[in-house]
């Protein structure tokens, strides 16, 4: 049974489903119709969170340039340009016992590319939502539904996996940002040039 999760809940992982070791966690969007004669392309990044809420160092910024971190226990699937398409965009997959011991939370955000020069932000998009399926099963184990909050946002904190003693939980966040990836970036402790 799917777990549907609201803005702000907490939800265990490993302790309902003991052996979970492999997810998937797949992030899919819409966008709504467009007419600004730019391609519209949303993309899913991940930061790999020391206890300070920052990243270690700049292999803990996984997204469509560096698609492997936490020595291998993250992969991210690569860039989607399009978002067309039924099922999930882009998908992170995670070996939940292979997270280096520094990584506390892992954080799954999407951006606009180039939102603020194309004019284009997340009220223009929908459908969005975040999902978690057991890779051994192909089992959807719970699913976030973004809803239609966002206007002028060109960046989002989807929602995050964390440790909490020695299991894994999932927040579901949903939090808005304007600045992109860049701000994203900067809060998360990354110099942006």
């Amino acid at each position: 049974m799917v777990v549907s999760l609201q803005k702000g809940q907490k939800v265990d992982l490993t302790k309902t489903n003991p052996g979970l070791t492999n997810v998937a966690v797949g992030l899919g969007w819409d966008t709504n119709k467009y007419d600004g004669g730019h391609d519209f392309d949303l993309d899913a990044s991940v930061f790999l969170l020391a206890d300070t809420g920052k990243v270690a160092d700049q292999n803990d910024f996984i997204f469509y340039n560096n698609t492997t971190g936490g020595n291998g226990a993250v992969v991210h699937s690569g860039d989607n340009l399009t978002g067309v398409g039924d099922g999930d965009d882009e998908v992170v997959k995670v070996a939940l016992k292979d997270v280096p011991a520094h990584i506390h939370r892992i954080a799954f955000t999407v951006t606009i590319h180039d939102g603020e020069g194309r004019s284009q932000n997340f009220g223009m998009v929908s459908n969005a939502y975040i999902r978690i399926v057991n890779e051994q099963t192909n089992e959807e184990i719970l699913r976030y539904d973004l809803g239609e909050d966002f206007s002028i946002e060109t960046a989002i904190v989807v929602g995050e996996l964390y440790r909490h003693n020695g299991e894994w939980k999932f927040n579901a966040i949903g939090a808005g940002y304007q600045g992109g990836l860049a701000a994203l970036c900067n809060d998360y402790g990354l110099a942006v040039n």
